[in-house]
Parts: structure tokens; sequence; C-alpha cells
């Protein structure tokens, strides 16, 4: 007999309404699926948004090396500067959605800078070096500047851009206690302080040059008179003049400032007022010097023959413009050296030359200068100075910081008293702040010096006039401080002796030292009321 028995029956499993057998493992296999898929979306968004905010200061960078490589120089550059560099950093800051952007902006930009403008040469863009006086002022003047103008605004842009990024991409408004709150309030008052810093930078900035009318006692514009700020197209520059004069019809005197590289419508304006009752005053910015400095690159192609034949050029232009045959020539400190130059080579252009400060050779000068730092740092126990000057040894020298050491003590190792004059100890820096300039043609003023001083310099070593310059064919008059230094003086009497020309005149001038027609200015008018009557042609 056979027995059957059945196996029990298993009930079958419940699920849940909706849901088949096997459907969590699905799910939970999807969900997993849908998060990687979600952290890569977001992986792949954040690189977008890197790449993005890197284009921009990169390509940023790139476009400011090529159109201001030494910085922002006009107007028109110092407030792109400031507005592009505004929106690249918020730009910035809106992509990356944090505040590192306020880090990694100006830094991108800043390296892309350097790079895209290592074709640039001159103190102010070469190397950083802050262990000198000149080295300091062409970091302060060249890249401190541009870090004002450019990457302030990207500093703000980029904090303000993450904020906003944050902000709109926040659910929900947590209300904060006090302490938890300062923190934000402290970072948003910092924010408005910037931004009311770069307002007021920018009304500066924005502040155009001019130069005040001639006027009458009444205080009207005097007809005939002539008070302007223009440019010339000087061999395909153009190059800065400040005109002024009381009367058209009066000759024309040619101003030929210091350095090479130095600017002085500050120091014609405050002290040679008087000169504009008699003469039509041009005071003319040299190539890559004060209001001409954008018109200094490529720097490689400044030449000393370059520098006489635009003073010439110059000269051309305003013969024709005021009819004149012939105009009067002054020249300070280099400016005697290129003014010695233009008359050697053009004296039918000139109806005088008038020397001030007289350079003779700028080899020999600064050898005395240097023999004469020297002895006064051994008597003054100076020995940093001792030990810098013997490292460097007795100039020339390649590098322009190195003439720090021997010629910035002229005012310690040869004192006078400045009270009497004029102009003061500080020269050139007291006439800065004069409304022919504009902020940022003022505070480049000094790098412009550096900049200038470091491709021409080194072209006038072979220079001497007691060899090459015995004989001008035009009148010359040189002012002499009795305090001038040494190692220009006595030079320049040695070349006034020998010098042949149809007729000659030492004045010396007895409380001021190189730059005597300020420091003594009512006494410069005069030497030039004499020269006038001297050489004056009949009308």
């Amino acid at each position: 007999m056979s027995v059957h028995t059945n196996p029990p029956v298993t009930p079958p499993l419940e699920h849940p309404p909706g849901k088949a057998a096997g459907a969590g493992v699905i799910n939970r296999g999807r969900g997993r699926g849908r998060v990687g898929a979600l952290l890569r979306g977001e992986a792949a968004d954040k690189r977008l948004a890197w790449s993005l905010a890197l284009l921009a200061t990169v390509g940023y960078g790139l476009l400011a090396g090529w159109w201001t490589p030494r910085g922002p120089m006009s107007t028109l550059e110092g407030l792109s500067a400031m507005g592009l560099g505004l929106l690249v950093g918020c730009v910035a800051g809106l992509l990356l959605r944090t505040r590192w952007a306020m880090l990694v902006a100006p830094l991108t930009f800043a390296m892309v800078f350097e790079l895209a403008r290592l074709g640039v040469s001159g103190p102010t863009v070469d190397g950083i070096h802050l262990t000198s006086t000149y080295g300091i002022m062409a970091f302060a003047v060249g890249r401190g500047v541009h870090a004002l103008v450019a990457l302030l605004p990207m500093v703000l842009g980029a904090a303000l851009g993450a904020a906003l990024s944050r902000r709109r991409l926040s659910t929900s408004r947590r209300r904060r206690g006090f302490l938890s709150a300062l923190p934000l309030w402290l970072r948003r008052g910092v924010a408005v302080v910037t931004g009311l810093v770069l307002v007021a930078l920018a009304v500066f900035v924005a502040r155009p040059a001019t130069t005040d009318p001639i006027v009458d006692a009444d205080g009207q514009t005097i007809a005939g008179s002539v008070a302007e700020l223009t440019r010339v197209d000087v061999g395909g520059r153009d190059l800065a003049l400040m005109i002024r004069g009381r009367s058209t019809q009066n000759p024309v005197l040619l101003f030929l400032a210091g350095g090479p590289g130095g600017s002085e419508l500050g120091a014609m304006r405050r002290h040679s007022e008087a000169l504009e009752d008699d003469f039509v005053v041009v005071t003319y910015d040299q190539r890559g010097t004060g209001k001409s400095y954008d018109q200094l690159d490529p720097a490689d192609t400044m030449t000393l023959d370059g520098a006489v034949a635009d003073a010439v050029a110059v000269t051309n232009y305003l013969r024709d413009r005021f009819d004149e045959e012939k105009v009067y020539l002054v020249g300070q400190s280099w400016g005697t050296t290129l003014g010695v130059l233009a008359v050697q080579q053009h004296p039918e252009l000139y109806r005088a030359y008038v020397g001030v400060g007289q350079m003779v050779s700028q080899a020999a000068t600064d050898k005395i200068f240097y023999d004469d730092t020297l002895g006064w740092a051994r008597e003054e126990g100076n020995t940093d100075l001792v030990d810098t000057l013997e490292a460097d040894g007795p100039p020339p020298y390649n590098d322009v910081l190195n003439y720090e050491a021997a010629l910035s003590y002229e005012m310690e190792v040869h004192p006078y008293d400045h009270s009497p004059n004029s102009e003061g100890a500080g020269q050139m820096s007291e006439n800065l702040l004069v409304e022919e300039y504009t902020l940022l043609e003022q505070v480049h003023i000094l790098g412009a010096t550096l900049d200038v001083f470091a491709v021409l310099y080194p072209q006038l070593q072979d220079i001497d006039f007691r060899a090459q310059a015995t004989t001008l064919e035009v009148p010359v008059y040189l002012a002499q401080g009795r305090h001038e230094a040494p190692g220009r003086q006595v030079l320049s009497e040695e070349w006034f002796k020998q010098l042949r020309a149809p007729s000659k005149q030492l004045t010396y001038f007895d409380t001021a030292g190189h730059r005597p027609l300020w420091e003594q200015p009512a006494q410069f008018h005069d030497l030039m009321t004499a020269v006038l009557v001297d050489t004056a042609p009949s009308r």
C-alpha cells in the first residue's frame, strides 16, 4: 500500500500595494544611480564654473598685459581697469560661489599679467627690490598703483559675486543671534567701506588736467594770451606741451626738464609765472616723462639721438605755430645736455641758449659724486653706506638702482640753507600737486623718471662737452647756484672758460643750488629779461 503525503503549503509572501517582488532591490540600485549622476553632474558643474572663472581672469590678464603693460596711465585706462576688475571679480564670485574667488581671481590675473608683459623692461616692471629706496619707489608707483586700481575692485567684485550667488541658492533665511550675525555684518561693512573708497578713487582718477587762463587785474582772460595743455605729433608719438604766455606775439621760450625722465610742469607753474609776461613759455614733457609717459614703449627704441631729434621737432612746431624764426632754449640739468646738443646741430633755430645747472659730463660728475659721498659716509661713520659703495665700486652701473648710493645723498653731503628760496629742499616733489597733471600722471612721475633714466642714462656716459662742444654758434648764458655740488660746478666752469660763442655770460645765484630758476625765480626772470634785451631782433 502506498501512502502519499502532500508537502505543507507555504503561504505566498505579501508585498506592499504597488510593489512587486524584487522592487526594493531595484529601487535601491536606481537611487544610488541617481545620487551618483547628481554628484557627477555637480562635479561637472563645478569644473565648468572654475573653467569659466579662470577663463575670465586669464583673458583680462592677457588684455591688460597687452594694453597697459606698465599699468593704467591715462584717465580712460584707469577707469577701464577699475570697471573691468570689478566685473571680472564679480563673474568669478558668481561662478565659484565662494569667497575663495577673492583670492583666486586677483592671483590668477596677476600671474597672467606678469607673464604677458615679460617683453617690457624698466625698474617699475622688472624684479621687485624692496631693500632700497629706489626699489620701493619703483614697486609702489608701478605694481602698487596697478594693484589699487585693478586688483582692489576685483577683490570687491569677487566678494559681491560670491555673496549674490549664495543668496540666490539659499532656500531659507535663518534668523541669527547678534553674535552669530556679527561676522556677516563686519564683512558687509568692509565691503561698503571698500566700495566707497573705490568710488572716491574713481572720482579722483576722472579729474581732468587743466591750466588756468592768464587773466588781468579784474580776473578776465587777457585777449591774445595763451594757456593750454596740448600734444604734438613728433615722429608718430603724441608728446605733451604746456604753453602759457600773456601774448602770443611775444618770443617763444622752450624749456627742457632734467632727468633724464623728469617733468617740471609744476615747478614752472608755481615759480616761473613771471616769465609768461615776456615770453610764450613752452614746457615740454619729453618722451616717456610726465604727461608723455604713455609714449615710452617700446622703451628700447629710445636713444639720445632720438631725444635730440624730438626737441628739434618740437622747436620747429613752435616756430611754425607762432611765426617765429628762432626760439629761446632753456635747459635744466639733463635738459642742458639735450639743449647743447640741439643747439650744436641746429644753431639756426635758436636765438640764445640758457643752461641752468649745466651738465658737462655725466660720467665725470658721477665719479666725483661717488668720491664725495664715500668720503662723507666714512666721516659720518655710516658703515652700511660705505660697504655698499665699496661693493658697487665707482659708476657707471648697469643697474639703475645702484646709482642710489652714489647720487641720492647730495643734500646730506653738500647741505645749504633753502629757507630764503622760493623752492625748498623737496625740489621736484614739492611741485607734483598741480592741476596740470591728472592723478595717474602725478603718481607715475617718479616711476617715469626711473624708467626713462634706465634707458637713456647709459647712453650719456661718453659725453664730455669739454672735448665735444667747445664751440656754439649762438649766445650762451649759464645760470649757476653758488651751492651747486662740486661734481657739476667744477666741470661747468671749466667748460665755460674754454667755450667759444658769439657771446657768453655766467651768472651766479647766491642762495641756490642745482635749480636756481625755481629757487630764485625773480633773479632768473631778471636774467631772462637781460637776455631778451641782448638778443631780441628789432620788430
